[in-house]
């Protein structure tokens, strides 16, 4: 049995933080609903000191600030979006419109449709996420998505140069420097400034997060991504350097991000923790990894590989890396993750950042019934039928008898008018006595 050598905060004390998020989003939305912009200027003030004229940037602010970034820089952003984007066609390359005749005269369809238009978030208050602004922005854009806004929160005290680059380049239409809640709010519901749009995407805070879930159904989200999750699956092949460096590389987004060891090496779990407290003491980013790892982080000893899948499934973390002498024995057994990361050759930072794949994935358990981020979040799948004069009587026949059992008899009518139109018959409520 499944033993834990370090357990995170009880789940009864982190609900009692959601429901203050959840209060205080409420709030917001509420004031941004009846006030608009000027509800948004005041919030832009109060959390983020930022007060510009407009916040929407002009061509000629998006061109001087693309200026302020090396070349270097933009390179860099360049090849990570052409990744990203060569991913994102393929994906779509394997989404096909469909037309099928199921019976004589019956043919039945679907196409695949862009959303008209997304609202992109790219956080950026903790750390400039340049990242986010690929995989948000230039998957809907492979889409087809026809209006793409993107907002992102001022960092030191303006728009930060390499992320409105990032946008630029990856095909943003409008691009704001606007963050949090606010940002969220002006895009879902629309303001003066900013026309709403029909989804929202994209990672971000607590608040973030929970002002996307109020917002659902008014507009659409790729998804709940809560606080960033990494479950690392080890044996005796890893050490306990490797594994300390990939658990703290994502504990550093914030001091709520959880970050788990499910192994079978009891070497590697008695070690980890001293090795963890070796790295922190030259962590740059200690601040947010250290509290991460103290509050949230998890060792779990498991008995054997088997163990260590169920363990992982029942987890069901955002980003899960294997660190095993056959990876891919766990790609074939595992069903509950965001993304997996095989071997020691790759790592989550590579999927955060560059290789491809899209980081924008489920955390709290999520990954038991979605996946993340992906081309085909962007692509609505609705379904066309037509039928010949002599396929309608076939259907209708049973249609008719059907709606009947369930005293639908509106729906009955239906199938009855068709009968009588193409099969001549005097049957339903508009038969001639």
């Amino acid at each position: 049995m499944a033993t834990y050598i370090k357990r995170g905060k009880p789940a009864a004390q982190r609900a009692d933080e959601d429901a203050r998020v959840r209060k205080s989003v409420e709030a917001i939305l509420a004031d941004v609903e009846a006030r608009g912009d000027g509800a948004v200027r005041e919030l832009s003030v109060k959390f983020d000191q930022w007060q510009p004229e407009r916040f929407r940037l002009s061509a000629a602010e998006i061109d001087r600030l693309l200026g302020q970034v090396p070349k270097q820089t933009i390179a860099d952003i360049e090849f990570a979006q052409a990744q990203i984007r060569t991913f994102a066609e393929a994906q779509k390359g394997a989404l096909r419109d469909l037309e099928v005749e199921t019976l004589p005269g019956v043919v039945l369809g679907h196409k695949n449709i862009p959303v008209a238009s997304v609202g992109c978030y790219v956080p950026g208050g903790r750390y400039p996420m340049v990242a986010s602004a690929h995989m948000s922005v230039v998957t809907a854009k492979v889409a087809g998505v026809g209006r793409i806004a993107a907002c992102t929160p001022p960092n030191q005290g303006g728009p930060h140069p390499a992320t409105i680059a990032a946008m630029h380049l990856g095909g943003a239409d409008e691009i704001y420097c606007l963050g949090g809640i606010q940002a969220v709010a002006a895009m879902g519901l629309g303001t003066a400034e900013i026309a709403p749009v029909d989804m929202l995407v994209g990672p971000g805070n607590a608040y973030v997060a929970e002002a996307k879930r109020q917002l659902f159904g008014r507009v659409g989200i790729d998804l709940l991504a809560g606080p960033t999750e990494i479950l690392v699956i080890a044996d005796d092949t890893a050490d306990a350097e490797m594994v300390a460096v990939d658990l703290l590389g994502q504990a550093e987004h914030g001091p709520t991000s959880p970050a788990t060891l499910i192994t079978t090496s009891e070497r590697l779990a008695a070690a980890i923790e001293a090795e963890v407290a070796r790295q922190l003491a030259i962590l740059p980013t200690a601040d947010a990894a250290g509290p991460a790892w103290r509050d949230y982080g998890e060792v779990l000893l498991c008995a054997d590989d088997e163990e260590m899948a169920l363990e992982a499934d029942r987890v069901a973390a955002e980003h899960v890396e294997v660190l095993t002498h056959n990876p891919d024995w766990f790609l074939a057994r595992l069903t509950n993750y965001g993304a997996l990361f095989l071997g020691p050759e790759t790592n989550v930072s590579y999927g955060d950042k560059v290789i491809g794949t899209n980081h924008t994935l489920p955390t709290r358990r999520a990954a038991r019934y979605t996946g993340g981020l992906w081309v085909g979040k962007f692509l609505k799948t609705v379904t066309y039928q037509r039928c010949t004069p002599a396929a309608s009587v076939v259907v209708g026949d049973y249609c008719s008898r059907l709606c009947e059992v369930e005293r639908f008899w509106g729906h009955k009518e239906q199938a009855d008018l068709r009968l009588r139109r193409y099969a001549g018959r005097n049957i339903g409520l508009g038969a001639k006595g």
